[in-house]
């Protein structure tokens, strides 16, 4: 006989601090879960410090993400609650301390699997619930016709995570609150250890997570899904300005009873660690002769599409944006373009911000509206809705082209014609007075005019000719964000947020996803002239140009932007220093790179460049700890505040380098001795 229990999970864009509004998010998903028809509704990690005084509340059991103070002792928890009691309080037993988390900051980990123990409630909470003590631990919830337990967020990327031995133990519902954030290409990982997490035992997940930016350089992407036995019941999308979504699926228990029905698991079973069992005396599913058994049937398995690289660049980008740009309460973006792949990049993720904005004002999203207009400075009441992203973007967008003598035309052109076909407001000016100036203040000192290399100047008097032109902008670029919307007849003035050269939302992002991402845009968002972009050689345009010099930031590099990804990412990703990167590249530089006309690299070319790179980075990284921070994309993040925690001030590799230099002689050694005895053997 079926049992068919209807589940619901949600994706909530909750805000640290915002007490109010994460109230309302989370009794707004609990009333869409009721409306469903659901028993049991799970959300996302640490949602609200505090729920159940509402009769939105009632008749349905509630899986909420809380902090919980036991003992003097701060846990992250998830609280069951089922019409005003709580039914039982689980602690997180593996927190999250590596990466973008720091969660041992405020949490302690509840290190006595298995274990519960009796919590006083806080008089506050007593008052409510009627209750003076729950059970917290590490326990499961039996109701009369199913068994659910708890599974949070790190502790399903863990080797040994709690839902085997849990379904070894008769647990049939798996709900996972999580907060687990965007990375480019990280979520079929997710979706392939929660899939694992009933082929092998059956079981129902319902997976809960956080959406949006919560006041932090993460965005989270959402994708809460339900899963049985291995297959997709339901997902919610990965790229949204919706703030609460919930997935519902309807499940017929018995065919987690029928999957696990192998000898072999009920072998295991036997000997599995049993968990203490909290009863609440309800039923989440309906039987045939119920008067309220549901007339739909169970939930159709569905297929993923997973976004490219090249959309979650767009996407992931564009409502992170959003969410800055209107917690902010600022008056939109502004950004220095200079004619350049990266304000280029930046540019058009803004861009696919406002045609994501216009879309869902089309749509009727009221909460959209009030935001946009309230961007733009449109007055109380107003009826504004933009016909096109272009309108959008130039009431809220300021590009800037801040030329120089060192500048072209080319990329004064470039940087035009962009703005105007993405619909910015853009503005072209020069610096050279400004810049001239500054270098006018340090010759009336010291009576001696710095020159640029090309005029025969030192690398010391270049760098600071160059430097000078970088700061000014940074500069400028503050004062045109301040003032702008004043000089625009903006309501109330306001001022503008710098997208500069960190701030952003492409600085964690390797320069290849980058150019594949601008590729993308040229298509899918009408924009032929990044063609130019992606033709145009890199260059800063700091120095003069003459008629046999033209900067190149590959040349001033030593290296392209291929090969910084590919440190990069050894760097970081595989944490090598330059012995093991050197290594590693003998095995893969010593063949032409795929989808490039780099040919193979000999050992001492590919020392060579380990050095250089490993010498410019310890040189260069004490400059992270001040840049502000940008939007986490990927693994490739150098952001020091919090993500790539290393040692600003380096020593020389000495060590390392005097190793690479013995093992580049001795291959080279070698390949002489191979040289000669090739020779003797055709003079014999």
């Amino acid at each position: 006989m079926a049992h068919l229990v209807t589940l619901s999970c949600c994706s909530l864009n909750q805000w640290a601090l915002d007490f109010t509004g994460n109230a309302r998010r989370i009794k707004e998903s609990i009333k869409k879960a009721k409306a469903a028809g659901a028993s049991l509704r799970v959300g996302p990690e640490e949602a609200l410090a505090g729920i159940i005084d509402d009769d939105a509340c009632q008749d349905i059991v509630l899986d909420i993400g809380m902090p919980v103070r036991h003992k003097n002792v701060r846990y992250n928890c998830r609280v069951i609650c089922y019409n005003r009691k709580v039914i039982m309080i689980r602690p997180k037993i593996w927190l999250a301390n590596d990466g973008n988390y720091r969660e041992m900051r405020y949490f302690t980990p509840w290190m006595r699997q298995g274990h519960v123990e009796d919590y006083y409630l806080e008089s506050i909470v007593g008052r409510i619930t009627g209750q003076v003590k729950v059970p917290f631990g590490d326990g499961i919830v039996s109701t009369k016709d199913t068994c659910f337990a708890c599974e949070t967020c790190e502790e399903l990327f863990t080797p040994a995570a709690p839902h085997g031995p849990m379904g070894l133990d008769g647990v049939e519902i798996f709900t996972n609150s999580s907060g687990s954030h965007f990375e480019l290409r990280k979520l079929k990982t997710r979706l392939d250890l929660i899939v694992e997490a009933t082929k092998k035992s059956g079981g129902i997940y319902l997976y809960a997570n956080q959406k949006g930016c919560d006041g932090d350089r993460l965005y989270y992407d959402g994708s809460s899904m339900i899963i049985c036995n291995g297959h997709v019941l339901a997902s919610g999308s990965q790229f949204s300005l919706e703030e609460v979504e919930v997935m519902t699926a309807t499940v017929d228990l018995e065919d987690v009873r029928s999957f696990r029905s192998s000898p072999s698991r009920g072998l295991q079973s036997l000997h599995s660690p049993k968990y203490s069992r909290i009863e609440l005396p309800v039923r989440l599913s309906k039987r045939a002769e119920d008067a309220q058994y549901p007339m739909n049937r169970p939930t159709e398995p569905i297929d993923l599409r997973y976004h490219t690289p090249e959309e979650e660049i767009a996407l992931g980008g564009a409502c992170w944006l959003w969410d800055y740009l209107r917690r902010s309460r600022a008056a939109g973006f502004f950004i220095p373009l200079s004619g350049g792949i990266d304000s280029c990049a930046t540019s058009v993720i803004v861009f696919g911000m406002c045609r994501l904005v216009v879309s869902a004002m089309h749509q009727g999203n009221e909460l959209v509206l009030q935001d946009a207009r309230r961007v733009v400075g449109e007055a109380d009441g107003s009826d504004w809705v933009p016909a096109t992203p272009q309108e959008l973007a130039n009431r809220m967008f300021c590009t800037t082209y801040m030329g120089s003598k060192n500048s072209s035309s080319a990329t004064r052109n470039r940087a035009k014609d962009l703005a105007y076909d993405i619909g910015a407001y853009h503005v072209d000016i020069d610096i050279d007075s400004v810049t001239n100036a500054i270098v006018n203040v340090f010759y009336g000192w010291s009576r001696w005019m710095p020159r640029f290399k090309s005029s025969g100047g030192s690398v010391a008097e270049n760098l600071a000719l160059q430097n000078i032109q970088a700061r000014s902008r940074m500069v400028l670029a503050y004062l045109f964000a301040q003032l702008v919307p004043t000089f625009r007849g903006r309501t109330g003035g306001g001022s503008l947020l710098v997208l500069g050269s960190a701030n952003n939302p492409i600085g964690g992002i390797s320069k290849t996803d980058l150019k594949s991402f601008i590729n993308w845009a040229r298509t899918n968002f009408n924009l032929p002239i990044l063609a130019s972009f992606l033709s145009a050689a890199p260059t800063a345009e700091l120095e003069p140009i003459t008629s046999s010099y033209v900067q190149s930031d590959e040349a001033d590099m030593g290296i392209t932007y291929d090969e910084l990804s590919i440190f990069g990412r050894l760097r970081k990703n595989a944490k090598l220093g330059p012995w093991g990167a050197y290594c590693k590249l003998l095995s893969t530089w010593d063949k032409p790179f795929p989808h490039s006309e780099q040919l193979p690299l000999s050992p001492r070319q590919i020392a060579d460049k380990t050095k250089l790179f490993f010498t410019k980075y310890a040189v260069n990284r004490h400059k992270m700890t001040v840049l502000t921070p940008s939007l986490h994309m990927e693994q490739y993040s150098p952001d020091d505040n919090r993500f790539d925690l290393r040692p600003f001030l380096y020593p020389s590799f000495d060590w390392a380098y005097a190793k690479i230099d013995r093992d580049v002689e001795r291959r080279e050694k070698g390949e002489a001795e191979k040289e000669r005895e090739g020779r003797e053997v055709i003079l014999d």
